[in-house]
C-alpha cells in the first residue's frame, strides 16, 4: 500500500487550475469527467508537483451529486487516496478492524473503489490498478 495522492473540493474548478498551476508550478497530468457514473460524482484534474511528486487532485461536484456535501471554508479536503494490491482484501480487512463506512458503496469503475472514513469522519479511498508501482513515482494515479 502507497499514499498516491489528496483530493480537494473546490468550488470552482478552472479558478483553482489555474490558481495551483500558475503560482505554485504543479503540472496537469490528467484530468477526467464522472458525473454519468452510479452515485454522480464530478469533474477532476489530478496535479503533479514536478520537484516532489507529490500530487493533487481537484474536486468538484455539481449540486446534485452524492459527494456535493456543504462547502465550508477550511473544510475543503475532499479524500486522501491509497493504492493497495489487494483492494477486496485491504478493504474488507479495514472494514474487520472497526474503520467506517462513508455513504457511498464501492464503486465499479475502470477498476473498484472504496470509501472509508478516517476517525474524524474524512474520506479514504482505497483503488487498485493493474501496474506495479516500481521504483518511481507514477505519473498518473
Amino acid at each position: 500500500m502507497y499514499m498516491s495522492y489528496f483530493g480537494i473540493r473546490v468550488t470552482d474548478l478552472e479558478r483553482s487550475l489555474k490558481f495551483y498551476t500558475e503560482l505554485f508550478g504543479l503540472k496537469e497530468v490528467a484530468r477526467g469527467d464522472a458525473r454519468s457514473r452510479k452515485h454522480g460524482a464530478g469533474l477532476y484534474i489530478l496535479l503533479k508537483d514536478p520537484k516532489s511528486g507529490q500530487k493533487l487532485e481537484l474536486n468538484w461536484y455539481p449540486p446534485n451529486s452524492t459527494y456535493a456535501t456543504p462547502y465550508e471554508p477550511g473544510e475543503g479536503l475532499d479524500h486522501i487516496a491509497f493504492s493497495v494490491e489487494d483492494l477486496n482484501r485491504a478493504y474488507n480487512d479495514l472494514i474487520k478492524k472497526g474503520v467506517q463506512l462513508t455513504e457511498v458503496s464501492p464503486v465499479a469503475t475502470d477498476g473498484w473503489i472504496a470509501y472509508l472514513k478516517d476517525p474524524d469522519g474524512n474520506w479514504i479511498e482505497l483503488y487498485s490498478r493493474p501496474t506495479p508501482v516500481g521504483g518511481k513515482i507514477p505519473e498518473g494515479y
